[in-house]
């Protein structure tokens, strides 16, 4: 599984965010991960140097072998917390996604 963090320019840090990023998707995703060929993440602050309710976003695709490639997004008040909210929307999305593809079989 390859993952691809892309951040905008108002995201300090970028080093620690990729860990970050990294870390929380190993965790997560880790049980699924040999069906994913590829995550990209996208993270941007929406409001730049201005602080503001639920600023950062985290927008999250993950590429499935022989599928679609299946997208969710999630906002929060913090980095940390956009980025964990966006990997748990994915895992159900791929428990979705996945559970319907073994019902046909």
């Amino acid at each position: 599984m390859q993952i691809q963090v892309n951040t905008d320019n108002a995201i300090q840090g970028r080093e620690d965010v990729v860990r970050f990023v990294e870390g929380v998707i190993a965790s997560k995703l880790g049980a699924v991960s040999s069906h994913i060929t590829r995550i990209e993440v996208h993270i941007g602050d929406e409001n730049g140097p201005k602080h503001g309710p639920e600023d950062k976003r985290c927008m999250v695709e993950a590429r499935l072998e022989n599928r679609q490639p299946t997208a969710v997004t999630h906002t929060a008040d913090n980095l940390q917390s956009a980025v964990t909210g966006a990997v748990d929307k994915m895992r159900n999305a791929l428990d979705r996604d996945l559970g319907k593809l073994k019902a046909h079989r």
